[in-house]
């Protein structure tokens, strides 16, 4: 999979990750694929929600690495 572009959303509250994404989303090309990451713990829940109720999907299952959370999302 190759990552198209990189959100680095970690210190940043709910819900601005999911703000933040659809914004970045809206902005790119159909293929491509944005990863996120956000330290928000409520993020793991809502982004990959809101996402795929605007019409994205996920390239990957999102994933935890301590405190930071990993999305993959294509347009």
């Amino acid at each position: 999979m190759v990552i198209d572009f990189t959100l680095d959303l970690r210190g940043e509250p709910c819900p601005f990750p999911v703000i933040y994404s659809l914004e970045t989303l809206k902005d790119m090309k159909k293929g491509e694929v944005l990863q996120v990451i956000a330290d928000c713990p409520a993020s793991f829940k809502n982004v990959p929600e809101e996402v795929v109720k605007h019409g994205y999907t996920l390239a990957k299952e999102p994933y935890k690495d301590g405190q930071d959370l990993y999305f993959f999302i294509q347009v």
